[in-house]
């Protein structure tokens, strides 16, 4: 019902910039929440940002400071601005949503297939 396409990883330098993007599509009733997760090999997936309908934002501490989300909403489309990356920062990173789609009355988390940041130092 929903699909998310994910875009902008790359391998940059230590102190770089990227810029994440995230469109969704399909059958969309409603989007509420939208953000990223990442995972780094033997790590565990865990929150990037999130972002509401209303535009609350939510960061891991990890990041603050750093990193920036933002979402279109005529658009369906999140974004991540990652300045000042780090080694650290270096994992898969996936678009999340939660969707209510017009076949089903309850909201659902919808994932991504990720995009690969690495970070060299």
């Amino acid at each position: 019902q929903v699909q998310l396409v994910e875009s902008g990883g790359g391998l940059v330098q230590a102190g770089g910039s990227l810029r994440l993007s995230c469109a969704a599509s399909g059958s969309i009733f409603s989007i509420n929440a939208m953000g990223w997760y990442r995972q780094a090999p033997g790590n565990q997936r865990e929150l990037v940002a999130t972002i509401t309908s209303g535009g609350s934002t939510n960061y891991a501490d990890s990041v603050k400071g750093r990193f920036t989300i933002s979402r279109d909403n005529a658009k369906n489309t999140v974004y991540l601005q990652m300045n000042s990356l780090k080694p650290e920062d270096t994992a898969v990173y996936y678009c999340y949503t939660d969707a209510l789609v017009s076949s089903s009355p309850y909201e659902y988390d919808y994932w991504g297939q990720g995009t690969q940041v690495t970070v060299s130092s």
